[in-house]
Parts: structure tokens; sequence; C-alpha cells
């Protein structure tokens, strides 16, 4: 489990002392202006957030708290808070040493702010469940996966085919190796594999002029133009996520296998989609009963590619950052009802958008048959709606254009129960805790800036 700490208020003789405290551990690195030091071994660790009342030497006694309890030290991360003046740390602890519940209890009497965030959650009413803050700790979660790529159910097509088997373990090492910044490796997909891709596309793209949404058909062509969409080559994720990145920000991250609903949801809130590499079993190309590269690439990415969706994608993430179980399993079903399973009107006629309905032409077909029952999206009703997960679905959840489904997250993640608000910086790719007037006043003098720069500009016509 994962509990982190954020200290702020501490002078240059603190800092000093920060280094004298922790040189027996591992030597310090210098990383963007920030003071860093990395555990060798932070599996078994604790984070935390705390703020101290500016002192001198206000670190250095918090510090002696954890040595007096006998708390190792892991990790500690320093820079400016944008709550109070001074500085703001995090700091990581080992959770199998000393009297962590007895330091924290210490710490949190000389602080002025303390917030505990942990995985841990469930075993301290104050705390809020872990989350990533900036994008590089998505390598901390990515491969606490809830199976494995190459372990397959009896019931999938290549339970039996060894050769398949061993194909996916090789997919599944990719990603589980893969680090944040690193290029995704191109795969060597085999004749067989793209024969698969090849039936797949053919019968999918007959259907998009008359059964996908307006957006996936204008980008569609970008992707045969800029990253090799075509009948006879699968694309690579890396094009693909180069040009994801160059037009709405988004990027792909290879995964290893099943991410839990909160750490999938996360990703989102960076704009990271987790993608799969490997492709469905050649003897059901029809059929696949986990995502593959088709699902991804054919279903999810040309959305991706739209500002209005990818923005709306990005709320359903920073609305899951910090939120209750109870919460999370609601938002999970908007995702599945909207950007799995999502129905849109446009120009009076239903469309498909769900990249489950894109990657399907069964349920592509079936899903604006007329048969299944339409309803209005509402996350407060869709978040409690059941599905299943193995058929067509029943019921498909309307959207009147991504802007007003957009709205409506953001509405609906306004009511749940969270002691800040959440922010993504998109120049240093890190999530902003709102929890302090003075860090908001500063926000909006920012944004009161960037309003005066477009009016200045539409003035000019």
């Amino acid at each position: 489990g994962t509990t982190k700490i954020f200290i702020s208020g501490y002078n240059l003789s603190d800092r000093c002392t920060l280094h004298y405290f922790h040189s027996d551990l591992i030597q310090p690195t210098m990383m963007e202006g920030q003071f860093i030091k990395e555990a060798k071994n932070a599996a078994k660790s604790v984070n935390i957030i705390f703020s101290l009342n500016e002192a001198v030497g206000a670190l250095a006694e918090s510090l002696k708290i954890f040595k007096k309890h006998q708390v190792n030290l892991l990790h500690i991360e320093s820079r400016s808070s944008i709550r109070v003046p001074g500085y703001e740390f995090m700091v990581e602890v080992d959770s199998t040493v000393g009297d962590i519940e007895g330091a924290l209890e210490n710490i949190k009497q000389e602080s002025s702010y303390f917030q505990i965030i942990t995985r841990n959650y469930k075993d301290n009413a104050e705390a809020v469940p872990w989350f990533p803050r900036k994008i590089q700790d998505l390598d901390k979660f990515a491969n606490q996966i809830l199976s494995y790529g190459s372990e397959l159910e009896s019931d999938h097509p290549g339970f039996t085919d060894q050769v398949y088997r061993a194909r996916r373990k090789e997919f599944a090492d990719i990603a589980f190796h893969y680090k944040h910044g690193t290029p995704i490796p191109n795969v060597s997909y085999t004749e067989q594999e793209k024969g698969v891709w090849k039936v797949v596309f053919n019968k999918l793209t007959r259907l998009y002029k008359t059964h996908a949404c307006y957006e996936h058909n204008h980008v569609f062509p970008l992707l045969e133009e800029n990253c090799g969409y075509s009948a006879d080559e699968i694309p690579q994720l890396q094009t693909v996520s180069d040009f994801l990145k160059s037009v709405t920000g988004f990027q792909l991250r290879p995964v290893a296998g099943l991410l839990s609903s909160r750490d999938f949801l996360a990703g989102l809130a960076f704009r990271v989609f987790h993608s799969t590499q490997y492709i469905r079993h050649h003897t059901r190309p029809n059929y696949t009963p986990e995502p593959d590269v088709c699902h991804e690439l054919l279903g999810h990415v040309p959305l991706f590619a739209d500002p209005a969706f990818a923005q709306f994608s990005q709320e359903i993430g920073l609305a899951s950052l910090g939120a209750s179980d109870d919460y999370i399993e609601k938002l999970a079903t908007c995702y599945w009802f909207t950007v799995e399973f999502g129905v849109t009107r446009q120009h009076g006629q239903l469309k498909a958008y769900g990249a489950g309905l894109l990657s399907s032409f069964g349920e592509l077909e079936w899903c604006l048959s007329g048969k299944p029952e339409l309803r209005s999206f509402d996350p407060e009703k869709t978040g409690l709606q059941k599905y299943p997960i193995t058929e067509h679905q029943p019921i498909y959840f309307v959207t009147e254009s991504f802007e007003s489904a957009k709205q409506k997250m953001i509405d609906f993640a306004a009511t749940i129960p969270r002691p800040f608000g959440v922010r993504y910086d998109p120049y240093t790719q890190t999530i902003q805790l709102l929890d302090s007037k003075r860090q908001i006043q500063k926000l909006i003098t920012n944004i009161n800036s960037e309003i005066r720069t477009l009016i200045d500009a539409f003035n000019k016509f």
C-alpha cells in the first residue's frame, strides 16, 4: 500500500538537515530543480501529504519525529508550495518498519495542513484513496494488474494454442517492462496476425460511413495518412501515440493485462490510454473476449483525436482521483456506457461513438437497429445501471454532444465527496490539488490573463 506526505515551509538550513538525515539511504539526485532521493525498494512503502508552520528548523524537527518512531524514509521530493509561501515535500516511508501510526499522529499535531493519500484508505477514516500526482507515477501501478496478458480463461479461443499463448506473453512482457518517456517498442506482426486484422478492418470500415459518428469518420482518413492505417498493416502504437499527442495531447501506453477500474481511469486524467498490443485469436476474427489491438486502434484511437471527446474522457479520469470505491464503480459504469458503448444523436440520426461498438460489426449494427432500449445520458442514473459483458447491450445511453456529456461529467464530479478539487497542469503533466484559497486565487489570476489575451485577439476582427 502507499500513502503520500507533503511538507510546506522550510528554509535553507532545513534543506541541509534533510540531506544529512537521509545520507545513509542512497545518494541524492537533482531532477528539474527538485531534490529527490529514490529508495532501492519501494514496493512496501507509504506516502503522505502535510504542511508545517513556517519556522526555522521546522523540517529538521519533523524529521526527528520519524527518527524517534524508527520510521525509514525512502523518497523525498521538494518543490515550491502553491498553498503557502515556502516549499513543499513529498515523503515516502517504509511501511514495514517502525511506528508509522505514532509518527503520523505527531506530524499531524505539528502541521498546519495534513492529508493522507494511500491505497490503504479503508483502514484510515481520514485517508483519501491514493492516486498518481505526476505522469511518471503511472509506472507505479502499471504492473499491478488483475491478470497477466498471457493468462487465458478456459473458454478463450486461444486457451489450448501454446503458440498463441507464448505470443501473448511476448506482448505482455513488452508492456511489463515499459517506463514512461521511453518509446513503445515496435512489433513485427506475423502474416497470420495481419490476416486477422485485415478481416476485421475491411468489415468495420464498410459500416463506418453509415453507422459511426461524424468525429470518427472525420479522423479516420487522417489516421490512414499519418499512422499507416490500412487493411494490410497493423499500425504501431508509438506512431499512433505520436499522432494523438500532436492533436489532442493524448498518448498510448502499453498494458500487460487488466488494470483495476481506479488505476485505468487515473490514466485518463493525464490523457494517457492504457492500450493492448496483441490481436485476437485467428480462429475467431469476429470475436474477442477482451480488448485487443483491433479494439484499441479502430475503436478508441479515432475518438481520442477529437478535442471535445478527449476532454470528456479526461473529465472522467479527473473525477476518479481520490474518489471512494462506490464512486469509482459509478464512474467506471459511465465510462462503459459512453467511451465503450456510447451512442450520440447527430442531425436527427443515431450514430455510434463507443469503442466497443466501433470495433464490433455485430454490435455496431445491433445498436442502431431500433431493437435495444435507448436512454438519455445522465451520470447520476447511468452510473447505477447494470450491464452484461458477454452479450450485446440491451440498453444504450444517448448523448446529445460530447460538449454536453463533458459538462454533465463536470457537474457530476462536483458531487463526489473529496476534501479538495483537482486540476491537470499540462505544462508539468501533474495533478494539482485545489485545497487552499491562495492557490485558487493564483489560478484565477492566470485565467484572467489568458482571457485578456483572447479578448484582445477577438477585438482585432
